[in-house]
Order: C-alpha cells, then structure tokens, then sequence
C-alpha cells in the first residue's frame, strides 16, 4: 500500500534540490504533486520528467496574488491540496556589521512571510473542504542556534520553527498537522553560492569551507537530499496523525534537541 495513495502536495522551491527530491518520493508514494516555483520554465521540465502525477505551477512566495493563483491552480489540477511542503528558501551571510537591510528583508520575505502566507492559503482550503491536510515546513540547524556569519538567515530558520509551533497548536482543532523538518548541511548545487559566502568572509580556498562541514558531520559525511525524503513522507502521511508543532533534525547528528 502507497503512503500517500490519492493525495495531493503543493511544494515550494521544487523545480531542484531537496524539494525535487520530496516530490518525486510523493509520487512514487502514490502523490500527485503541483511542483511550484519562481522558475516556471525549470518547474516544468522538472514536472515533465517527474511524469503525469505532477504539473508545474509559477509561485513567489513574497507575493500574495502568486500565492493565491499557484493554490487556485494546483485545486483546479487535482481537486484539492491535502499536504503542503513550504521549501522555497534563500540563504546569506554577512558579519553583523555588513548586513544589508535590503537582503534582510529579501531573506524574511522569502523564509518567512513565505512559509507564513502559504500557510494561510492553504489551510483556509482545507478548513472550508473539511480535510485533515498536513503542513511541513523546512526549518535548519541554523534555527537552533547562531552562527557568527549566518545571523539573518539563522534568525529566519527560528522563526519558521517558531511559526510551525503556533501554526500547529492553532490549527489542529480543524485536523491539520503542522510539523518541521531542520536538515543540517545539504549538498546541492545551492553550496556553490554557500562556500562563495564563506570563501569571502573567512578567506578560505573554494571548495574548502564545504569539505570542512561535510567533515564535522558525525555521520561523516553531508547530507543528500534523498536522506531527508522518508522524513517527508511520514509527517505526510496517516502515520504522523498525533504528532503536532515538531521540528525532526535529519542533518546526520549534527544537533541534538
């Protein structure tokens, strides 16, 4: 038996990387998936290589008529939304004394509004369809504590944690379950412009700063995407009906909490 047989998820950021990943262990789990993106054009070559279970929707975050129109989009596609994967996310680093307020706030509208109005959207669809949907959200280990150089984009992945406990005490009155998931270090492409920041600001060889991290990883090594997939389906799935405002680390025991 699939885990998610006739459901329907709507994942931000998906085009690639770890949301990519989510989607297509949905689909092999028996999901049909709206694979929503800021880059409608990467979104649906992705979808098309992912199969007929999934369609590409165009969504920014920071944007309430996007939003609005990607969830509208994904219901007239399947007929309603029963799991929502808020992925999309930016990343920065800068010493306290060089932080931009414009990349401040470029990083809360994205990692934090973001997941927010998300949120909202789609649990007023599964309140007024009566469905007892599943929200998940993705915080970091950065959420947990701070980093020297890493104060914006650690402040955001708190609050995402912050926002996933009060989102799920708010909403499970209505049967909708809001958990977390805080990867640790993940490779992807997305570390290229991770190692470029550090590179810069602790005057480190390319390609250093990542084998450092994926060094100090007590799994030894970093994380993949695909290590974080079968955390995704369960706080998906039936089996995570009585687990309410969690944030599960999957980052190869670099945090203990």
């Amino acid at each position: 038996m699939k885990r998610l047989e006739g459901k329907t998820a709507l994942i931000t950021g998906s085009a690639r990387g770890i949301g990519r990943a989510f989607a297509q262990a949905y689909i092999r789990e028996g999901a049909r998936v709206a694979i929503a993106d800021i880059n409608l054009t990467r979104a649906q070559e992705t979808a098309a290589e992912l199969g007929d279970h999934a369609i590409a929707v165009a969504l920014d975050v920071t944007k309430q008529d996007s939003i609005d129109l990607a969830v509208s989009e994904t219901i007239s596609a399947f007929g309603q939304i029963d799991i929502l994967v808020n992925n999309a996310a930016l990343f920065s680093a800068a010493p306290i004394v060089e932080i931009d307020r414009a990349d401040y706030q470029t990083l809360f509208d994205i990692n934090v509004s973001g997941p927010l109005f998300m949120m909202q959207a789609v649990s007023r669809h599964m309140i007024e369809r009566g469905i007892k949907g599943k929200i998940i959200n993705m915080a970091s280990q950065a959420g947990r504590r701070g980093e020297a150089l890493v104060a914006v984009y650690c402040a955001t992945k708190a609050a995402v944690i912050s926002l996933t406990q009060s989102a799920g005490l708010n909403l499970i009155q209505h049967g909708i379950n809001v958990n977390a998931i805080a990867p640790g270090v993940v490779d992807g492409e997305h570390w290229d412009g991770v190692d470029a920041f550090f590179a810069k600001y602790e005057n480190k060889a390319p390609g250093q700063k990542k084998k450092e991290v994926g060094e100090s990883v007590p799994y030894g090594r970093m994380g993949r995407a695909d290590d974080l997939t079968g955390m995704a389906i369960f706080l998906a799935s039936d089996d995570a009906d009585y687990i309410v405002s969690q944030c599960y680390n999957v980052d190869g025991g670099q945090w203990m909490s």
